[in-house]
């Protein structure tokens, strides 16, 4: 409530208590209702209010006060030390971080300093966070995976970054956040709207598809639907049985390390299904798209046009026994050194996953940055330095040491040149725009286990009854575990 707003409310107190004491005796006056939004005035006023009763000249001598134009974060950030985890502590990505940290300590205006404090992998990071919200020695700035976020919020350890976001002087822009992909800033959100973390980067579960091989097939594009894609990884699967290697049979189709929650994920997006309900607080395992999605699956299994390897397939998917192969962003590198180390000088490329009606869907994974809650000046200071890391300009150069993809349309403004040193890393790009992301919800994790459980039995299951009766009890599991978190 502003100064202004209180005066005449208590002015319009006083004069009911006059009219109130002609008719009747003085009353004690009883306690106001708790306000239920945070009030930026002293709440000693609110608390006290027959002291202002009391006195009532006193507050009614600046009736025409006006609450200064001040940004709500009325804080002052000079000086704080920002302790930022991460796990970017090898390689060239931990070269780009040192750079980047030195250049925002040098320059800032507020003389903030960024201690970048390595952790390890990301279990490493997400084991040290839990100890630490535990002993109340926690860092300032974190990223996580955003089931991992939520869950450290939930715990009471990050502060909600909407006051900051919303900020005319700290905030962003009405353009700035609409650049933002929106299954990277929705990963971040919750039901409820209150953000939790904004993404630093983004990588996608995407299909690496061969296209020299694929024109020798007789295909002159890409698969844009689940059949043409069908149709493509048989042809390939034949081609292989049928030559003169006996050690390729069985192979040539689709590839994938075992059968993963986030390749699951990645086909049910294309099939136009989801894994939450609209209020985005349920699971929907049993649905007429998460079946559409297991029978395709099955189909092609037991079609012989997809198998599975305990391993990475880059090995595979570069010596032609895979048509696709099913791979992040991330590990485009590894999978161009897969190329070389086979001498194959075939053309690939990075496509959508397509569905039944042509939807096309990538599964986004948008690694989140949050604020640790430290008090007002620390969470400012530490804003302060996630908005400068996840700045386009900012972005463009991690990437350049980092490889990940961005998670906003402004940023590919800056990689001109990264770009065209890297045309594989390009095509990726033209994805980002299919990018849905998996749920946020604590539980989140341990349902990735249940899924991928489920449909390894799918692939074995007998009939269509049986596959019902897997995801009847997907879908009672996922409840089970939602309960559980909550």
């Amino acid at each position: 409530m502003s100064r202004k707003n209180l005066t005449f409310f208590m002015s319009l107190l006083l004069v009911f208590a006059f009219v109130l004491g002609a008719c009747q005796p003085a009353a004690t006056p009883t306690e106001e209702p708790a306000a239920t939004e945070a009030m930026e005035e002293p709440t000693e006023v609110m608390e006290e209010p027959t002291e202002v009763m009391e006195e009532p000249t006193e507050v009614m001598e600046e009736p025409t006060a006006e609450p200064t134009e001040e940004p709500a974060l009325a804080v002052d950030p000079t000086g704080q030390t920002v302790v930022f985890w991460h796990v970017w502590g090898a390689g060239s990505a931990a070269e780009g971080l040192t750079k980047i940290v030195a250049d925002f300590n040098a320059s800032n205006e507020w003389g903030i300093t960024v201690e970048a404090v390595d952790q390890g992998n990301q279990g490493d990071l997400q084991t040290a966070v839990n100890a630490a919200i535990a002993t109340g020695e926690l860092p300032n700035v974190t990223p996580g995976f955003p089931n991992a976020i939520t869950t450290w919020y939930a715990a009471g350890a990050m502060a909600e970054l909407n006051d900051f976001i919303n900020d005319p002087m700290f905030g962003l822009t009405t353009d700035e956040l609409a650049a933002i992909y929106p299954a990277n800033l929705d990963s971040g959100s919750l039901a409820d709207g209150t953000q939790v973390g904004m993404p630093i980067h983004q990588s996608a579960n995407v299909l690496f598809y061969n296209n020299t091989w694929a024109q020798e097939l007789g295909f002159t594009a890409a698969p844009a639907t689940a059949e043409e894609f069908k149709a493509q990884a048989c042809a390939a699967a034949a081609a292989n049985n049928a030559d003169d290697n006996p050690d390729n049979d069985g192979t040539g189709g689709l590839v994938t390390r075992g059968v993963g929650a986030s390749d699951v994920a990645a086909w049910l997006f294309a099939f136009e299904g989801s894994l939450l309900n609209e209020a985005g607080d349920t699971y929907t395992m049993n649905t007429e798209q998460m079946k559409a999605v297991a029978l395709f699956l099955k189909d092609l299994k037991d079609s012989g046009c997809w198998y599975t390897t305990e391993g990475f397939p880059n090995p595979e998917f570069a010596t032609r026994q895979a048509l696709f192969a099913i791979s992040s962003t991330a590990g485009i590198p590894f999978q161009a050194s897969a190329f070389t180390d086979a001498a194959n000088a075939d053309s690939w490329g990075l496509i959508p996953f397509p569905g039944p009606n042509g939807k096309l869907a990538v599964n986004a994974f948008g690694q989140l940055i949050g604020v640790v809650d430290q008090g007002p000046e620390a969470n400012l200071a530490a804003w302060i330095w996630l908005k400068h890391f996840t700045s386009p300009e900012i972005q463009a150069e991690w990437i350049t040491y980092s490889a990940y993809h961005p998670s906003q349309t402004t940023t590919e403004q800056f990689l001109g040149d990264y770009i065209a040193a890297n045309p594989i890393y390009a095509t990726g790009l033209s994805l980002s725009q299919y990018g849905e992301a998996e749920p946020n919800l604590p539980s989140w994790g341990s349902i990735r286990g249940a899924i991928s459980d489920t449909f390894n039995a799918i692939l074995a299951a007998a009939d269509e009854a049986a596959i019902d009766a897997l995801l009847a009890e997907l879908e009672t599991t996922s409840a089970d575990l939602l309960a559980e978190s909550q």
